[in-house]
């Protein structure tokens, strides 16, 4: 009887159904878009601290500062050798290593790391930049300064971050030309690739290191770097008269890498100079609630280190991805929520006069010895009707809002700037060592609509069904039989 009754009335009733479905639906579409947008803000912030962070770091630890000493402004010298006896060309090439920006740190301090409470593993990472000059000499001995900071740079070919610069060579008796170029390189420790450098990028051409290339003479190059030097797998390397074979092509997951070429920790650490040193050490904590007291305990028990987060770093973001993310999480959700409540507040109030109107009906129902409870649970049961349908339109509308807003995929730009103290922001290439002007980063927003979402719009029909059924089931149990009576005309 109730499910007859119920088909029968809402068959009547079409449009005052559809009338309240589609206030629901509004509402619940609205909640579906702004959840998925933000949903959408937060992979593209995930995106932009990966490619400065590195997959699954929760925190790096990098060197304290110090204040430089000395005359720092000078950088990297280069001595070429031309051949006098002649008038031809002398085609020479130098190459200049040094850890990134010097701070370096002793290689046993991961160990260190990893052994304080919370971290669940730790690895290390030596980043150098590396500044090569090819030059031609008719004859005489030529010198040449590059210009820029003791860091020498990072990037160069293959969108590295910030190419090197050229200066003036200091020539005597003869003409030189030449050009220079910087590219970074990242020391990976092959025994444990799921941390550090690496970590952010797929190998899509070739393979990665092995466990057992803990030294040996082999590179990953990222593919801007492979593409702007035609380098493929099997190609030899070069890197101070060091030859290494090429195995694999690094495609970052999210973004252009800020490491060109890849090497085992042993060999960068041969070319930099720099035996049993690292310049950054990936962290990650084994609960990511426990982050802050993670960073404090390192922090406590090992000086002269800097501790760096995924928190610290967006906060450095800035941009049209931040003032979307804000807006996302504080406009737009109190204007769902505001929204959300007018729609089953409308729902509601529909409910119940369309309830009004049925007086002489629910009068003759209760006359004919329907009690009150019944009379209440056929228009609860009509409401809810009413919820679902709204629901499953508001589920549809909200999808085709992600749908569309995917599919525009418009441009956000977060701009990366430093954060103080103990370094830069970290890079799948460098930590927090990087010491660099801000980089503008472009992300395309999608509006991913998850299981949780969908979920979260069927309970709110539910509820807006509940909530618009009780005021009317209200309504309609207290009407009496003589309502119906007085009712006739």
């Amino acid at each position: 009887m109730f499910g007859i009754y119920l088909k029968r009335e809402l068959g009547r009733r079409k449009k005052a159904a559809l009338v309240i479905a589609l206030g629901l639906a509004l509402g619940i579409a609205l909640v579906i878009t702004v959840n998925s947008v933000s949903a959408g803000m937060t992979q593209a912030q995930d995106k932009v601290l990966q490619s400065l962070y590195g997959l699954g770091t929760d925190m790096t630890v990098t060197k304290a500062r110090t204040a430089p000493t000395g005359n720092s402004s000078g950088g990297p010298r280069f001595e070429f050798d031309a051949s006098a006896d002649d008038d031809d060309d002398a085609e020479q090439s130098s190459d200049r290593v040094m850890t990134q920006g010097g701070q370096a740190l002793k290689a046993a301090l991961v160990t260190q790391v990893a052994g304080q409470k919370g971290v669940a593993a730790a690895v290390g990472a030596l980043t150098l930049n590396v500044t090569k000059v090819d030059g031609s000499f008719t004859q005489g001995k030529a010198q040449s300064s590059t210009g820029g900071s003791g860091n020498g740079g990072q990037g160069g070919p293959g969108g590295g971050n910030g190419g090197g610069s050229t200066a003036a060579p200091q020539v005597q008796g003869g003409g030189a030309s030449f050009d220079v170029n910087s590219y970074s390189v990242a020391g990976v420790d092959v025994t444990d690739q799921d941390l550090g450098p690496l970590a952010g990028s797929k190998i899509t051409s070739g393979v990665t290191f092995t466990s057992a290339q803990t030294n040996a003479k082999v590179a990953v190059v990222s593919k801007a770097y492979a593409k702007e030097n035609a380098y493929k797998v099997g190609s030899t390397l070069t890197i101070s008269s060091t030859k290494y074979k090429i195995t694999g092509i690094a495609t970052p997951d999210s973004s252009d890498s800020t490491t060109d070429v890849y090497l085992p920790l042993k060999q960068a650490q041969t070319l930099g100079d720099a035996a049993d040193q690292v310049t950054t050490i990936y962290v990650k904590a084994t609960d990511s609630q426990q982050i802050d007291t993670v960073k404090a305990a390192i922090q406590k028990n090992i000086s002269g280190t800097t501790v760096t987060t995924s928190a610290d770093l967006a906060e450095t973001v800035s941009g049209s991805l931040s003032t979307a993310s804000n807006l996302a999480t504080s406009v737009g959700k109190w204007l769902s929520i505001a929204v959300l409540v007018a729609a089953f507040l409308v729902a509601a109030l529909l409910t119940s006069s369309a309830v009004s109107r049925r007086v002489r009906e629910f009068g003759t129902l209760k006359a004919l010895g329907w009690p009150s409870r019944r009379v209440t649970r056929q228009v609860v049961g009509e409401s809810m009707v009413n919820g679902l349908l709204g629901g499953a339109l508001g589920i549809g509308l909200g999808l085709a809002a992600a749908y569309t807003v995917t599919a525009i995929s418009p441009k956000l730009t977060a701009e990366l700037g430093g954060t103080g103290g103990g370094g830069g922001m970290g890079g799948p290439g460098g930590g927090p060592g990087r010491q660099s002007a801000s980089n503008t980063m472009e992300i395309a927003l999608s509006a991913p609509v998850s299981l949780t979402t969908i979920a979260l719009a069927v309970g709110l029909a539910v509820a807006g069904g509940l909530i618009a059924g009780a005021m009317g089931g209200w309504r309609a149990s207290r009407m009496r039989p003589a309502d119906a009576l007085r009712s006739v005309s």
